[in-house]
């Protein structure tokens, strides 16, 4: 049985004397199933006791390493959470077409396209196929993660004289300049025990968005546009044009698979740099030297997109999809909060938040840095989930993983493309 955690009106006296609290839920209790545990639990029940003082109903929110396992369970045993916190929307899609998610409110797409950075991206991001076949929004995302970041020493680049890059020409032009300066423009790593090469899936579906349009980034991560297609192959060749250079990565492209990608950006701060860049998403600064400062010691910024192509700035990112497995009146109520600007708050003061609501309080942010990083989001023009999750597992965390070390190696690209596309056709 799970143990909801209560987030009663006994609970909330950090909440006390919240605007236009009214206890109209007074009685109603709605439970909530995600896959926060520890430190992140503490805050989203922060986040459902705003929620619980304003209304009155009695929230109860449970965490587990085993969600996608426990929430298909709970939903063909009848007894699913009013509400659940898919980590991938893949998983939410196909429930959503076994008939266990309940559509969102006929308001909630308008509002979300009007009131999100790329507000279109994120009602597509939501939308699926029900068990009629019909397309409805069944999920919001609350909590997102940026993937498009470069990290860099500001002072190695003060140091050598070098720009930001606002371009991927640009960003390309620098990787030459360094070279021709004696240095070494970057640190790739891909090893990550069983999952080694999904650093590489990352640069491959950046490259995709910076190459192609969302609609053919779709298309691909649907299987409707294949990996034998020119258009992929050359979003791997992009990736293998830093990747595969022994000019351009430490310890030579032969390095890249082996090399774990929590060690790889620690060339950075070698003295002197054994690299200057790294591309990596938010979460990396976890692995980054004991001590170091986002924003002094290190920095970052977005992975350009080409000024030629006219695609705009797209962003390549994950985040955490809410929506209804068990409806009632109270989880509309719910859903509807995560509309408010405080809801995000609630959780940005904390920390580890980043959100494309537009019409939050950046100064609610507790670092520069976090700030930084949102306008990142903010700034997008188009964002995409990260396409491996997407994707069947034997593909997105299997072929896919696999086929990016051989390419790494100098496997061909054609060759490498045809063998995990042959996995994905053998799903069928």
């Amino acid at each position: 049985m799970k143990n909801y955690f209560y987030a009663g009106t006994a609970a909330l006296a950090l909440t006390a004397g919240l605007a236009h609290a009214d206890g109209h839920l007074a009685g109603e209790q709605v439970t909530v199933f995600g896959t926060w545990l520890g430190p992140e639990q503490t805050i989203v029940e922060e986040v459902l006791s705003v929620f619980a003082e304003k209304t009155g109903a009695d929230v109860r929110y449970v965490g587990s390493d085993s969600f996608e396992q426990q929430i298909l369970v709970d939903a063909e045993a009848g007894s699913a959470p009013n509400i659940a916190v898919f980590p991938q929307p893949g998983l939410a899609s196909d429930m959503a077409a076994r008939g266990f998610l309940t559509p969102l409110k006929d308001d909630m797409g308008p509002w979300i396209k009007e009131n999100y950075a790329a507000g279109q991206s994120w009602v597509d991001l939501g939308t699926y196929a029900g068990a009629d076949g019909t397309d409805s929004l069944y999920g919001m995302f609350f909590r997102v993660d940026v993937k498009s970041l470069v990290w860099y020493i500001p002072e190695n680049f003060e140091d050598a004289g070098y720009d930001i890059p606002n371009s991927m020409e640009e960003l390309k032009a620098l990787t030459d300049q360094i070279v021709a300066d004696g240095g070494t423009p970057w640190c790739i790593g891909l090893g990550s025990g069983g999952a080694t090469g999904w650093p590489a899936t990352d640069w491959v579906e950046d490259m995709m968005l910076r190459t192609q349009s969302p609609a053919d980034y779709d298309a691909w991560v649907a299987n409707d546009l294949k990996f034998t297609d020119p258009k992929v192959i050359a979003a791997i060749e992009e990736f293998g044009a830093f990747a595969r250079n022994d000019a351009y990565v430490a310890g030579g492209a032969g390095a890249v698979a082996s090399t774990d990608f929590r060690d790889s950006p620690k060339g950075m701060f070698a003295s002197p740099p054994q690299c200057y860049m790294h591309r990596q998403a938010s979460f990396i600064p976890a692995f980054f030297p004991e001590g170091t400062s986002v924003g002094e010691d290190v920095d970052f910024f977005y992975f350009p997109a080409y000024a030629e192509k006219e695609l705009g700035n797209p962003v390549l990112g994950a985040g955490t999809l809410w929506s209804i497995t068990n409806e009632s009146d109270a989880a509309h109520e719910l859903i509807a909060f995560l509309k408010t600007p405080e809801a995000h708050e609630a959780w940005m003061k904390n920390g580890g938040f980043l959100t494309p609501h537009k019409g939050v309080d950046a100064s609610v942010f507790p670092d520069d840095a976090t700030r930084k990083m949102n306008e990142i989001l903010l700034g997008a023009t188009t964002f995409r989930f990260d396409g491996s999750d997407l994707m069947p597992g034997g593909v997105g965390a299997g072929s896919f993983w696999t086929g990016m070390v051989d390419y790494a190696g100098g496997k061909d690209a054609a060759e490498v493309a045809a063998g995990i596309q042959e996995s994905w056709d053998a799903l069928k």
